[in-house]
């Protein structure tokens, strides 16, 4: 068999081989959360592109929200702004919140949307406050003392927190056969412009459709064990054990718990896997076992 016959017998193989997966997730919702390493490499950006328009083209439903940290980062030390962050989230004043707004809702989602568009799929990118679909509220942190004590609560500025979904825009877009590309931006009952974490606002996003899979890309494996292994499997009672036990700490804890309440609100199956691997979404969907930590009921 020539190198020719052998290449197309194995590209035969590999779609049958992803044929029981594509019916699995025929007319499912996919909602991807897209940040990290694989925003800031074009190879990688690329492909993630074309995946997320393959995906529509067998029919699924994928759902885009995407992060920023990193585009904010350098337009706020072109203006000469100075950031600093508690727990992780970028404390953000009445200036800081129009560049955030500027950065996430137009140069990185249009940049994302046209990443899908080039592929030859139809994304259209917006973001929270368009069509009322993240309704935000201010997002409360408390510092604790040695004994858990409440000492004093901490201002984040325009930091919030998802208070309602309203899924019509997106069921709009979807309908019509396009791909939504979320910026996580929302907007409080009074009007104020709100920061939102984009790991938070998938997950809230993912509940309030009901669907099938949530995809968190990150910059790791997935959950690691004790002895460093890759955990390919949770349950919710597990998470809480290993949070208890130490095994699950620093910034894992804000993933698993957005997993975790993405589970409550009637998501099947929640994935933590590595966006830094080349078409990781058709690698955890369309492959037995996928390669992330898959977290469920």
């Amino acid at each position: 068999m020539s190198d020719r016959h052998a290449d197309a017998a194995e590209q035969a193989r590999i779609v049958a081989r992803a044929l029981p997966y594509l019916r699995r997730y025929a007319g499912a919702t996919i909602v991807v959360k897209y940040g990290g390493h694989a925003m800031g490499d074009p190879t990688l950006a690329d492909e993630f592109g074309r995946d997320i328009a393959l995906l529509k083209q067998v029919g699924i439903n994928p759902v885009v929200v995407h992060g920023g940290g990193p585009q904010i980062n350098t337009m706020l030390n072109r203006l000469a702004i100075q950031s600093t962050f508690i727990d992780g989230l970028r404390v953000t004043d009445a200036a800081m919140v129009e560049v955030v707004e500027m950065v996430l809702a137009g140069t990185v989602n249009k940049m994302v949307a046209g990443l899908i568009n080039r592929a030859g799929a139809l994304a259209v990118g917006i973001c929270g406050k368009d069509g009322g679909l993240i309704r935000a509220r201010k997002l409360t942190r408390v510092k604790r003392g040695p004994h858990g004590a409440i000492e004093h609560a901490l201002d984040l500025g325009f930091v919030g927190e998802p208070e309602h979904i309203d899924v019509r825009v997106i069921h709009a877009l979807t309908g019509a056969g396009l791909i939504p590309v979320i910026a996580p931006v929302g907007i409080g009952a009074d009007g104020q412009t709100y920061n939102i974490n984009a790991d938070t606002v998938a997950g809230a996003i993912a509940g309030a459709l009901s669907a099938r899979r949530l995809l968190m890309l990150t910059d790791v494996p997935g959950v690691l064990g004790r002895n460093g292994q890759l955990l390919t499997e949770l349950t919710l009672a597990e998470i809480d054990a290993m949070k208890d036990n130490g095994t699950i700490s620093g910034g894992m804890i804000p993933k698993v718990e957005t997993c975790a309440d993405a589970i409550r609100c009637g998501v099947q199956g929640a994935t933590i896997v590595d966006g830094r691997t080349p078409h990781t979404c058709l690698l955890e969907l369309f492959t037995e076992g996928g390669i992330g930590t898959l977290i469920h009921a």
